[in-house]
């Protein structure tokens, strides 16, 4: 990228960073040190491929001075792990924000597929869950369990079995970015399809309650994270079709980064969801209504608050989408 383009694609930034650090534009200290990083990442390819320009000097006067700015404002967090959940992450989704809307899109969108399909097509469930799935889940309806299915195996067997299902659907979700967001794509209908043909299947066999609090308890946290990893994936993607003004390999680089921290992200709410579908959602059948419904809520607004709410909280300044 000639640097002409680089400086015009990120001055608008780079004047907003400095009039927040004289104090002219009132920014709390997680929004500072979020930008900070980005204008570490933008001195760090200026010194790449313009060593000798006035730019570089220029960026790394304004690092140098942010970087005392936000240690006096904030003291540095000794625990990176925090730092990477509390700062980097929110900064990420902030950043990145049409992704997440075009991952949830996607997901509503492929549930109405299933629900239309599963609803005025009866074979279209056993295309879908197959035929074995089907016949065992009837037996089940009738035996009035309709979700037996979770109780089979132990609990510990079942925690670590699905918890690595699911931990592998979430890199799948991710790295099948690198097909320019294709094989994303595919997992996302494949499993917001099978999503809506299950509940409509339910439904017309009488038994959707039962379903849902069977299956949400641990479901909230888990589809809800296939949607996180959906758009990593298609973060990936965008960076290998649409690398603007940078080199290909380096909006490459970026964007797999960028992904790599989503689906990271991902992690301790797929592990609590593998642990409540072990643990937790066998006996869903004998708990209370409110019990069922109270988790199943606690865990949506969770994860919803985390990823939808907490990184667009006392946003002063919103940093352009790149």
């Amino acid at each position: 990228m000639r640097e002409v383009a680089f400086i015009k694609r990120n001055k608008d930034k780079w004047l907003a960073f400095e009039q927040a650090i004289l104090g002219k534009i009132k920014m709390n200290p997680d929004d500072l040190a979020g930008l900070y990083v980005q204008l570490v990442n933008d001195l760090s390819f200026a010194q790449t491929y313009y060593p000798k320009s006035k730019t570089v000097i220029y960026l790394n006067h304004l690092a140098a001075t942010a970087f005392q700015q936000i240690y006096k404002t904030k003291r540095e967090e000794s625990n990176k792990l925090i730092k990477f959940f509390k700062v980097d992450i929110p900064a990420i989704i902030r950043e990145n924000r049409r992704f997440l809307i075009y991952a949830f899109l996607l997901f509503f969108v492929s549930v109405g597929l299933g629900v239309v399909s599963a609803f005025y097509d009866p074979s279209f469930v056993r295309l879908i869950l197959g035929d074995e799935y089907v016949e065992m889940t009837l037996t089940n309806i009738k035996a009035g369990d309709p979700v037996a299915v979770y109780k089979s195996g132990s609990n510990w067997g079942s925690f670590i079995g699905i918890t690595m299902n699911n931990l592998l659907v979430g890199i799948k979700c991710f790295l099948y970015g690198i097909s320019g967001g294709v094989g994303t794509l595919y997992i996302m209908l494949h499993n917001g399809i099978m999503i809506g043909a299950f509940q409509t299947f339910f439904g017309k066999e009488g038994v959707l309650w039962e379903s849902i609090r069977g299956v949400w308890i641990h479901g909230s946290m888990e589809i809800f994270a296939i949607v996180i990893e959906t758009m990593a994936g298609l973060i990936l993607g965008a960076s290998i079709l649409f690398p603007g003004t940078y080199a290909r390999m380096e909006s490459f680089k970026r964007g797999f980064m960028t992904g790599l921290k989503i689906w990271l992200s991902t992690m301790p709410f797929t592990i609590a969801a593998g642990f409540l579908e072990g643990f937790i959602t066998r006996y869903s059948n004998v708990m209370p209504n409110v019990l069922s419904i109270g988790i199943i809520l606690i865990t949506l607004g969770c994860i919803s608050w985390y990823y939808l709410v907490f990184p667009f909280q006392h946003v002063k300044y919103e940093i352009p989408a790149s």
